[in-house]
């Protein structure tokens, strides 16, 4: 089973049409959908009207830009991306005078999630994979048992063993406590024929998860393309909704 989905719906407006332009040719199956942000509104219209199936895509570092956002949430969430980006261990660091903060904005785009489309999301998943620092996995703000996205699959070879280590661990926690699928993947580190044929292969004995991001020309061109056609035939394309 393969799920194809489309980060950064409703980001802005090139970013949501060119995930629908995909959606529409059947290429992706799947959206994640950020909200406070400039296309959010018009993106959770256009996702009802197709049906498209939506997740949540969390957001703690990037500004919000929807005009009218809630300065409550605007001041909460400037304190995460302060930390967040601060150094790039900040996601292995449990900082506990953030811990009301991470749940606070977590809660705030859930709720307007809820609002948007009418419905929880299908999953979670994160910008940046911020959903996946210490703070948030041990805090919990997520309820245990949601669908979510989990870390990136590699080799010892591809990353370094001390980095390996880390999401092999990482994953097996987020399997004890969560839903996800076996495998998750980038279409920008798979798009050398050999290299998508290798997720497709998977994909037909495990629960693989591409993500995708459509706005980009060279990811775009391959999901519009024959190839991706032919390479996932016979390839069941689901949702989280599915698993």
């Amino acid at each position: 089973m393969l799920i194809v989905n489309a980060d950064d719906w409703g980001r802005t407006a090139a970013e949501t049409d060119a995930a629908l332009a995909c959606f529409c040719q059947k290429r992706i199956t799947s959206v994640t959908a950020m909200v406070f942000m400039a296309d959010s509104e018009r993106a959770a219209g256009i996702a009802l009207q197709h049906g498209i199936q939506v997740g949540l895509h969390l957001n703690f570092t990037e500004p919000f830009t929807a005009p009218g956002t809630d300065g409550g949430v605007l001041t909460e969430h400037h304190r995460l991306a302060k930390y967040l980006t601060r150094t790039r261990y900040s996601i292995l660091a449990l900082n506990p005078f953030l811990r009301r903060s991470f749940s606070s904005v977590f809660q705030r785009q859930l709720e307007e999630f809820t609002r948007l489309y009418k419905k929880p999301p299908t999953h979670f998943d994160g910008h940046q994979h911020f959903h996946l620092c210490s703070n948030m996995l041990l805090a919990a703000p997520i309820p245990r048992g949601q669908r979510i996205r989990r870390t990136f699959s590699f080799t010892v070879a591809e990353k370094g063993f001390v980095n390996w280590l880390y999401r092999r661990a990482l994953d097996r926690w987020v399997v004890r406590h969560y839903q996800t699928t076996d495998y998750f993947f980038a279409l920008s580190q798979r798009l050398t024929e050999t290299r998508f044929a290798a997720v497709a292969q998977l994909a037909r004995q495990a629960s693989v998860e591409l993500e995708t991001h459509p706005i980009v020309a060279a990811e775009r061109n391959l999901l519009l393309s024959p190839q991706f056609e032919v390479r996932l035939a016979g390839v069941a394309r689901k949702s989280y909704a599915d698993l």
